[in-house]
């Protein structure tokens, strides 16, 4: 089954992360998948924020029943989730 695939902004900063929670949640939600991606390579500018709208997104698709991976996560956003232990949450494991 063909996953939906949603996208982040450019940006997404303490600035946007409510906004952009706000609107992925509604996706999330509505997604009729049982897999749902996120692209993350548009991220050029991020901060620890980031990673809380892509847990919080990860939250919702578990408590719709699906699964949810993110892609092309920038290289700095990958080490900080290393850092935090939060990793193998987001991305999916390579095979």
């Amino acid at each position: 089954m063909q996953a939906a695939t949603l996208r982040l902004p450019a940006e997404l900063t303490h600035a946007q992360a409510r906004a952009c929670w706000l609107a992925l949640e509604t996706q999330v939600g509505a997604s009729d998948q049982a897999r749902v991606a996120i692209d993350a390579s548009a991220l050029t500018q991020f901060d620890s924020s980031a990673l809380a709208v892509l847990l919080a997104c990860r939250r919702t698709a578990l408590a719709a029943g699906k699964s949810l991976v993110v892609l092309g996560l920038p290289a700095g956003l990958t080490s900080m989730a290393a850092l935090y232990g939060v990793q193998a949450l987001l991305l999916e494991p390579s095979v």
